[in-house]
């Protein structure tokens, strides 16, 4: 059987770690991306619980050079073979923003890290992504325009909604060689970012999200979904 190779972004804690989690215990050889390997404590101690299995690499999703570096990396940890699922995990959220007060380099940062990113390495990765493999991309009802009733977290919410749009894009661009790409809320998730307050523990959404990559099909690629599975509004 051919193994399944799967690349997550952002991975060292979170959500991003629990995808790595739940994605070794299914027996997947896994990717795993952060900014500083050598600091990522969690990641580092999976790698020896799951020898040959989990790779742990440095990625700058901000950084098209360090895309292309991860491509070549890729191919080795890979051992040539094809990235059936790629996790667009990683993100920034700038909170207490105010009307007024919006700073220009937040809203740069969101754009880089949250839209530019994604579209970006996906684009550098497409040639190792195997034909009928999944892009899935970790956005939040933050970016849903349909959604939006009040001044909130503005940096994060227009890089969500312009990551939205990229998914559509991509999945326009991938849909001859049947690779779906979802974008997917992962609900109100207690990690750094949502905070001790949220509702859903990191595995819970985990677990949650990749079933609904399991279940959708070709015919949902572009598509916007929750972490149970259900449709969003643009």
């Amino acid at each position: 059987m051919e193994r399944r190779h799967s690349l997550v972004t952002g991975a060292n804690r979170g959500l991003g770690l629990a995808l790595v989690q739940q994605l070794l215990q299914r027996g997947d050889h896994v990717i795993a991306t952060c900014r500083h390997p050598g600091k990522a404590n969690a990641l580092n101690q999976l790698v020896g619980e799951h020898p040959g299995r989990l790779h742990v690499l440095p990625l700058d999703v901000t950084d098209t050079r360090s895309h292309r570096e991860l491509a070549r990396e890729l191919a080795l940890v890979s051992d040539g073979g094809p990235l059936h699922l790629l996790i667009n995990n990683a993100g920034v959220l700038r909170g207490g923003e105010r009307f007024g007060s919006v700073d220009e380099k937040d809203l740069d940062a969101s754009f880089q890290t949250n839209a530019r990113g994604p579209l970006l390495l996906t684009q550098t990765l497409a040639a190792r992504i195997g034909d009928g493999g999944c892009v899935a991309n970790i956005s939040s009802e933050l970016g849903s325009i349909a959604l939006r009733d009040e001044f909130r977290t503005p940096s994060y919410a227009i890089g969500k909604a312009a990551q939205n749009m990229a998914t559509v894009l991509l999945a326009s661009a991938l849909r001859s060689r049947r690779i779906k790409v979802l974008a997917l809320h992962p609900g109100w998730v207690r990690t750094d970012m949502g905070g001790e307050q949220a509702a859903l523990t990191p595995a819970q959404s985990a677990s949650g999200l990749l079933q609904v990559i399991s279940q959708r099909g070709l015919d949902d690629s572009g598509g916007f979904f929750d972490w149970q599975n259900q449709p969003l509004p643009w």
